[in-house]
């Protein structure tokens, strides 16, 4: 019997937040057939990302004056080539590799356990689904940008429909506040311009609040300046990051 805690790494945390990372895992893992059709690379130094947000988080509340504060995370080890867990399960893998059905269905399961685990507890979740892109390859036409957020328009964040005069007035619209004051480029924050915008993949639409409500779930989309290419950048981001999910999860009760 294979033990899955190999290809996936999770963490239960003390706060109302959870960190996944799909694709950012290097294991070729021989014994798991490749796929065959749709994105096979991976987002390179999306974990690296996770774990310093993580380790940048603590350090803010710590300096708050909070007791230990570690947020919940599952994430990925095994190449996208060979699973892709922001896909549905006919999508996500060769069918007929068991190994691989159960690494699918283990992320998920811990993914939906610390989600009901949060909404028990703090009667509130947030998922941050973190991503990666390459700036040279997005579509032609569209605003050079560093930082995607996909919401699946702002549905996984809200069960009912949201007026576009509050789209603003949320976690995402504080996110986009928070990098246009820092002058970091942002999707989507310009409305009467051509964006590449993503609406969020499965991992989002599964776990957001138009399945589960009072559980909300962001798809963030890093650059390769920001993961690889630009130190000071990444820095930036982190810090900047972590600063309004402080915010967000500070007041919430039992933390």
């Amino acid at each position: 019997m294979i033990d899955l805690s190999d290809y996936i790494e999770f963490q239960k945390g003390n706060i109302p937040l959870i960190i996944s990372v799909p694709h950012g895992g290097k294991l070729e893992c021989e014994n798991i057939p490749k796929r065959s059709s749709g994105i096979l690379g991976i987002d390179g130094k999306t974990i690296e990302f996770a774990q310093n947000l993580i380790t940048t988080l603590q350090i803010i509340f710590k300096q708050k004056n909070f007791n230990v504060k570690i947020p919940s995370y599952v994430i990925s080890r095994v190449h996208r080539s060979k699973i892709d867990l922001n896909r549905e399960k006919n999508e996500a893998y060769v069918q007929q590799s068991y190994i691989a059905k159960d690494i699918y269905e283990f992320y998920h399961k811990k993914i939906e356990e610390i989600v009901l685990y949060n909404l028990k507890v703090y009667n509130h979740s947030l998922l941050i689904d973190l991503h990666g892109f390459e700036n040279a390859s997005r579509p032609p036409g569209f605003r050079d940008v560093d930082i995607v957020l996909g919401t699946n328009n702002l549905e996984s964040f809200f069960p009912e429909e949201v007026p576009k005069k509050d789209w603003g007035k949320n976690f995402r619209g504080k996110i986009v506040q928070k990098f246009l004051d820092l002058n970091i480029s942002i999707a989507p924050s310009h409305p009467r311009r051509s964006e590449y915008v993503l609406t969020g993949g499965y991992i989002t639409k599964k776990y957001g609040a138009a399945q589960i409500p009072k559980s909300q779930a962001i798809q963030i989309e890093l650059s390769d300046r920001i993961r690889i290419k630009d130190k000071e950048l990444r820095e930036k981001v982190l810090d900047a990051l972590a600063q309004v999910l402080y915010e967000d999860l500070k007041n919430f009760n039992n933390i």
